[in-house]
């Protein structure tokens, strides 16, 4: 099999692998957090769970499918269109990313996670 058409084939796999894991996820979240509403009846405690596991199945797929349009993009095709056409789907992807990582951590990639709140329940230290 000649280079161009395995490395072809190498980003359309890519590009099946994102896809699949975004559906899987969205799937295997949804079905999860039906079957935890069934049993617990308690929704609004769910919710952010359940929009953080389908955040993350997003987040997953989408970086397959940036490296599947790399693969394709420099490797077969390396002309000018097709390097500012990727540059401008990576802006959009990288942008949807950031914008889900605020979602689900509440915070920019780049700062620092916020420590954990301290545990008042057993009262002031003796």
């Amino acid at each position: 099999m000649p280079t161009r058409g395995f490395i072809e084939r190498v980003g359309t796999l890519l590009d099946l692998t994102g896809v699949l894991v975004i559906a899987v996820g969205v799937t295997g979240a949804s079905a999860l957090f039906l079957y935890r509403c069934w049993r617990t009846r308690r929704v609004m405690d769910l919710y952010r769970p359940y929009r953080q596991a389908v955040g993350r199945a997003i987040l997953l797929g989408l970086e397959l499918l940036v490296g599947g349009d790399i693969i394709r993009t420099v490797a077969v095709a390396p002309s000018f269109r097709s390097v500012g056409v990727l540059a401008l789907i990576v802006l959009v992807r990288t942008f949807l990313s950031f914008s889900l990582e605020v979602e689900l951590d509440g915070r920019w990639p780049w700062q620092p996670r916020r420590p954990a709140p301290a545990d008042t329940r057993a009262g002031p230290p003796r």
